[in-house]
């Protein structure tokens, strides 16, 4: 039996782990790399990853026809797409408000679950939405939250990311594994999605020479890439051992850690209006947490 002080010390590395990707990824774009270039090697580096840990443990990865949908979908909507937008906003916006834009996750999970038929109306979710909605004006309408005004455009391209991360949820919660694990079935996408950026790099002149000598964006890449694949398989694992109700905090971990590792990383400081959208949005996601059942 796992102690709570161990699943406690689990979910604060996750999050504090998943939060230090945001400004990593702002530096990984601070020299000119672009998003589907980034994406591929991000792929790449998961699949040794995570095809490593399949090796060691002598699972072998599914190849049948309802195991290659998940992973090409997987791959879209959990990768590449998200990771497109967020790369591009990463050019523009600050760390720490991609780091409160990400708290949107839960609050577009609702909605996209109501229409999904995976979950049913709670007025604390519509509430919590409301908040998340709150915040998000917070942060694009008075004049003093964003370092600069012309960054408000690239707000709702922040939004994109959590948008399809609240989809690959409801996705995964309606139509479950396909006699996979989470191992397998984020290698597998991974190796798929590998093959869908490789060409979209090149055609669009956004591949990244992986050859050395390597700079500051080189390895904050490859540090993305590995905690990303890392944390994603402890992340279910604390899931089996604690539940989705307990693991769901993650969420709050996530945007406070990113907001603290840019101060700490970039030097970011915020005006008072993005605290208090910071505020907003816990509030938010403490209503649209999933609640234990009775």
């Amino acid at each position: 039996m796992t102690s709570r002080a161990t699943l406690l010390a689990v979910l604060l590395f996750c999050g504090a782990a998943w939060g230090l990707t945001v400004p990593l990824t702002k530096i990984t774009v601070s020299e000119g790399y672009r998003h589907f270039g980034l994406i591929f090697w991000q792929f790449v580096i998961a699949v040794v990853l995570l095809g490593g840990l399949l090796a060691v443990l002598r699972r072998p990865l599914p190849w049948r026809r309802r195991h290659l949908g998940f992973y090409v979908v997987i791959a879209l909507i959990g990768t590449l797409l998200p990771n497109s937008a967020s790369y591009e906003a990463a050019r523009f916006l600050p760390a720490g408000i991609l780091s409160i834009c990400i708290a949107m996750v839960p609050m577009f999970a609702f909605p996209i679950a109501l229409l999904m038929g995976t979950d049913r109306f709670d007025w604390f979710k519509l509430l919590g939405l409301v908040c998340g909605l709150i915040g998000v004006a917070l942060l694009i309408g008075p004049q003093a939250s964003l370092p600069e005004r012309a960054m408000v455009v690239f707000i709702p391209l922040a939004l994109v990311a959590p948008a399809f991360y609240g989809f690959e949820g409801n996705f995964l919660s309606k139509y479950g594994l396909p006699d996979l694990d989470p191992v397998q079935l984020l290698c597998g996408a991974s190796i798929i999605g590998a093959g869908i950026a490789l060409p979209l790099a090149l055609l669009t002149g956004s591949w990244v020479d992986p050859r050395p000598p390597w700079g500051a964006p080189d390895f904050a890449l490859m540090a993305t890439s590995a905690i990303h694949a890392m944390v994603y398989a402890i992340y279910f694992w604390l899931v089996t051992r604690a539940g989705a109700v307990f693991a769901a905090q993650v969420a709050y971990l996530v945007t406070g850690f990113g907001v603290v590792w840019a101060m700490l990383i970039l030097a970011e400081r915020y005006s008072g209006w993005v605290w208090l959208a910071l505020v907003v949005m816990f509030v938010g996601l403490f209503l649209v947490q999933p609640r234990r059942q009775a």
